[in-house]
């Protein structure tokens, strides 16, 4: 399975910043010693072109040239500087190649990307730039070209916070189903419709959470037909994260990640992921669960290259 990392690129934070960048590193140094049969390779940066599939032109030139408003970089919670564009480049560059892959060899992955909260024209808690909506247009239009028809893509959102930004690009985009399955009280306080939401109340564990994924799987089915499922299997569900309100074990949220990595294979979808959220008091949480998503991920990928023999 090949993942793709932009961790070499560590975006210098002040002291004491509530981000957890550490906890990219810390994957990719665990994926390396745990699962050596993955294939870990350097994300090339997303092109102006790319981005402006969905972001508006004039904010990825002040996001790259540093001229973007001091108000705006607030909202997204970095400090701006050279390195924070070029690693949020990187980012989405990851996102559209985990996306090329799956689609010729059914399973990819994106160690960090899920930055769900940027719009078209802002980002926002801690989202420059939307990975996963670049990816998805990107993805489309190549497809067309190679298939002269569309690709029909769903965004299974289960980070804890609803995806504001994504549900806001692709509001009005029937090629493109977006579900999020989140905190009812959680950020962002104010919500974008989505195609499908799910809300759960603060202390939710691991049964009703479940319950809930299954409602919207079978919703999914019901009503769209993707060619390409981006999954953001954020590790903030879980009991032990500083943000997220959920009470999801490891177990539950390991069982979360094989429902979604099984709904996919059995329909012959293929399936692209990033890691999204997550926001431990024990940052080593934080990283188990999304060790334990890579190990799922790693299960489906064989069954994808045993069907290609």
């Amino acid at each position: 399975m090949e993942v793709f990392y932009a961790t070499q690129f560590v975006l210098p934070l002040p002291p004491g910043h509530r981000f957890p960048m550490a906890k990219y590193q810390l994957l990719r140094d665990r994926l390396t010693a745990e699962l050596p049969d993955l294939e870990l390779l350097q994300a090339s940066p997303a092109t102006d072109g790319e981005l402006a599939l969905v972001h508006s032109p004039a904010y990825v030139a002040a996001i790259c040239d540093g001229s973007i408003d001091s108000k705006l970089m607030r909202e997204i919670g970095f400090p701006w500087s050279a390195a924070m564009a070029d690693r949020a480049r990187r980012s989405v560059g990851a996102t559209i190649a985990a996306c090329r892959t799956a689609l010729r060899s059914g399973v990819a992955a994106n160690v960090a990307g899920g930055t769900h909260h940027a719009y078209a024209d802002r980002g926002g808690g801690f989202c420059v730039f939307n990975d996963a909506a670049v990816a998805a247009r990107l993805m489309q239009a190549e497809w067309r070209r190679s298939h002269a028809r569309h690709l029909h893509v769903a965004i299974v959102d289960l980070d804890v916070h609803q995806g504001n930004g994504t549900a806001r690009i692709f509001r009005d985009d029937p090629t493109v189903f977006t579900l999020s399955l989140h905190g009812q009280k959680n950020f962002p306080f104010r919500k974008e419709p989505s195609d499908l939401d799910i809300e759960l109340p603060d202390g939710c564990a691991d049964d009703e959470y479940l319950a809930a994924l299954e409602q919207a799987l079978q919703q999914l089915e019901q009503r769209f037909d993707p060619g390409l499922v981006i999954y953001l299997a954020g590790a903030d569900p879980h009991e032990g994260d500083r943000l997220g309100r959920l009470k999801l074990t490891w177990d539950g949220l390991e069982t979360r990640d094989r429902r979604v990595f099984d709904w996919a294979w059995q329909r012959q979808v293929p399936l692209a992921f990033a890691m999204a959220g997550g926001y431990g008091v024990r940052i080593d949480d934080t990283v188990q669960v999304q060790v334990n998503t890579f190990k799922v991920a790693a299960q489906y990928a064989r069954r994808w290259q045993n069907r290609a023999r």
